[in-house]
């Protein structure tokens, strides 16, 4: 059975003006409930990250400032919401999402985090609405624990994942993988492993195209034995910051790409939603629902 993490708290409210980005939380899993692509039993509820597999990514002193609510009014603003202890304890249990998933993935080649895909997250600092970096914690803790040897990231979401590169730029058994817009958040790149930068009005055909050429390409090469997929939906051309032209099929096709493409060669993926910030939030509600469609359809 393929299991998602999900906790209550992932929609936890903020205050005015930053409530909209949570909504998609509580809407996605009601309407895979509501079609029937999923029951109860396919959830699971993750408990906060503990301390010591955070501190395998972050440092101390950033984390003692997030549990204390000592950040400083310009590393709130950086971060882009206001410091509680709702939040860190939020974010705690996202990420702890991720992590759990991975002991699925390995049972069921797939699980889903409805949350999560935090990769502006540093070492020391937070970023663009990220505190802890997910990924980059369960893939420390797999590395540490023996479970994985060769791990690929493959962040498709629109922002580059800056935190995630830097945060590997020196471990060799992490390949970072990231195809986002090249005029886009962050204005300051660091170095993936691999970036492929995407100029804006970017379409379909040379979206997929272009992930077509580089994907198998970059597993045959690597051979990675655990992947994990930021499937952000901030691609879509309706949103409000992304700057592509990429339509509601070809986010569709990029996820079945990805799926198809890691099944064939039997690498276990860890998947986390990203960004998404359509106006219309049935828009960014139905585009991270598809992802969840088609990965119940190649592996259920």
């Amino acid at each position: 059975m393929i299991k998602i993490a999900f906790h209550p708290i992932y929609a936890h409210p903020l205050p005015e003006g930053h409530r909209f980005p949570m909504l998609k939380y509580e809407l996605i899993p009601a309407q895979l409930l509501h079609e029937g692509l999923i029951t109860a039993a396919n959830f699971f509820q993750p408990e906060p990250c503990p301390k010591e597999n955070v501190l395998i990514t972050h440092n101390g002193e950033y984390y003692n400032k997030l549990l204390n609510q000592q950040l400083s009014a310009t590393e709130q603003r950086r971060i882009g919401f206001p410091q509680s202890p709702e939040l860190i304890q939020r974010e705690l249990v996202i990420t702890q999402g991720t992590v759990d998933c991975c002991s699925y993935t390995m049972k069921h080649g797939i699980a889903l985090n409805i949350a999560g895909g935090t990769h502006h997250a540093f070492a020391d600092k937070g970023e663009g609405f990220c505190l802890l970096n997910d990924m980059a914690v369960a893939a420390n803790y797999l590395l540490q624990k023996g479970d994985a040897k060769k791990i690929l990231i493959i962040d498709l979401d629109v922002h580059q994942g800056n935190g995630t590169a830097k945060l590997f730029e020196q471990e060799p058994r992490v390949f970072t993988f990231s195809m986002h817009g090249a005029h886009n958040y962050p204005f300051r790149k660091e170095k993936s492993d691999l970036d492929v930068p995407l100029e804006d009005s970017t379409t379909d055909t040379i979206y997929l195209d272009l992930l077509t050429q580089t994907v198998p390409a970059l597993i045959e090469k690597l051979k990675p034995d655990f992947a994990f997929y930021l499937s952000g939906v901030d691609i879509l051309d309706t949103d409000k910051f992304g700057k592509l032209k990429v339509t509601m099929q070809g986010c569709k096709q990029r996820d079945a790409l990805i799926f198809n493409t890691l099944k064939k060669h039997r690498i276990p993926v860890t998947v986390a939603m990203g960004g998404g910030y359509s106006p219309d939030v049935r828009t960014i509600v139905e585009a991270h629902c598809n992802t969840f469609r088609i990965a119940f359809d190649i592996y259920g």
